[in-house]
């Protein structure tokens, strides 16, 4: 397994991920959002009825595969390591606002990507964003920023989350207790056992190369090492031929599906996603790999995100995307509204002061030079 960590496997293992997600895309899953963690989580949520808005409502299987992959490969593999107590409250927050700001741009750094490959320039803008905020947090993280270590907690914690992941798909599956879109993004979506599987590979396949979005620009900071950005390109040409491939391609900014062209709200949206993943040790899909392989904290920020995309939606606070059009209705450019716009600004304010106050001073030895800052044990983990 450790061959998934040299620069070839990283190429492989992301070119394998990419043709997974183009499965998903030709099976049915939404245009431009083959896979999103943060939409997706939104989805449970509005199944679960956290949340009322019906075109956004559908149990994902995917969320459970990414969480049940990471647990079956862990284990398998003797990774597994059920830990818990570092700051989860804290933790929560974090989650919180990265979803609030993956809202408001309308996608995880997961999607951006995919939204990249397809031409839409307005994801290149997110970008932007994104990196400035990992950059941000890599500067706490080297002036000693920390949540504390996770400690060793009884074994059975950390299978709390996947196991209630799947007695939940099991539920939506055989039940119509759930919630589920007519119309809209909520209302696309691939077969439940192709989401299942494919969701399933893609977890297992992530938890052994530590695939994180944030995690890859993060290195380029502190350690000058763009390996893990190795398997994110790699996905981006595999998505990119798929739409070239497909029809799918279409370069500008106007006119992409599930998006806005507001670029300030796309760059601030994707910064708060960069700045939370990076104090939090991983970005929205890496928090879930990491609860499936045992971390309660993760599980935490997890929770986190999916409150978070109740209260986007519940308070109006997402961003909606940009219409053309129609003769029954004028084009709207669509974005955050301003409440959305206060909440993410304060969200960002917030991920400062969480960013300032767990600033923990390093005691350099006598004549010692100050080494490195090292990586989130929870990232590397």
């Amino acid at each position: 397994m450790e061959i998934l960590n040299s620069k070839k496997g990283l190429l492989v293992s992301g070119l394998v991920i990419g043709a997974l997600i183009a499965v998903l895309a030709a099976a049915g899953n939404p245009a431009n959002m083959a896979i999103c963690a943060a939409c997706f989580i939104r989805d449970v949520a509005g199944s679960l009825k956290l949340h009322t808005a019906a075109p956004v409502q559908y149990f994902r299987p995917e969320i459970v595969g990414f969480v049940v992959g990471s647990f079956l490969i862990a284990v398998a593999t003797r990774e597994y390591r059920s830990t818990a107590g570092s700051s989860p409250m804290t933790r929560f927050i974090l989650g919180f606002v990265m979803m609030i700001g993956a809202l408001v741009f309308l996608g995880c750094p997961l999607r951006m990507v995919i939204r990249m490959s397809a031409g839409d320039l307005n994801a290149w803008v997110g970008l932007v964003g994104l990196v400035a905020g990992v950059a941000t947090g890599s500067i706490f993280l080297r002036k000693g920023f920390s949540l504390g270590r996770e400690q060793d907690t009884n074994r059975a914690a950390g299978t709390v989350l996947p196991v209630a992941l799947a007695i939940l798909l099991v539920l939506s599956v055989t039940t119509a207790l759930f919630a589920a879109s007519e119309t809209g993004p909520g209302s696309a979506h691939a077969p439940v056992l192709v989401s299942l599987v494919v969701a399933l590979v893609i977890g297992a396949v992530a938890q052994k190369m530590r695939l994180c979005f944030v995690g890859g620009i993060r290195n380029v900071f502190l350690m000058r090492d763009a390996t893990l950005l190795l398997p994110i390109v790699a996905i981006f040409v595999v998505m990119l031929v798929y739409n070239l491939a497909t029809g799918g391609f279409k370069l500008g900014f106007e006119g992409q599906p599930i998006a806005h062209a507001q670029h300030l709200w796309n760059i601030l949206g994707m910064y708060a996603v960069g700045f939370a993943g990076t104090l939090a040790g991983g970005c929205p899909l890496r928090q879930m790999v990491l609860a499936g392989q045992g971390s309660c904290d993760a599980s935490v920020t997890f929770l986190g995100m999916l409150i978070g995309a109740a209260f986007a939606h519940n308070f109006n606070l997402a961003g909606a995307a940009a219409t053309v059009a129609t003769a029954e209705k004028a084009a709207t450019a669509g974005g955050p509204s301003n409440a959305g716009q206060v909440v993410l600004v304060a969200g960002i304010v917030v991920l400062f002061v969480i960013a300032a106050t767990n600033l923990r001073r390093r005691k350099a030895a006598a004549g010692v030079a100050p080494t490195a800052p090292a990586v989130p044990a929870e990232a590397q983990a």
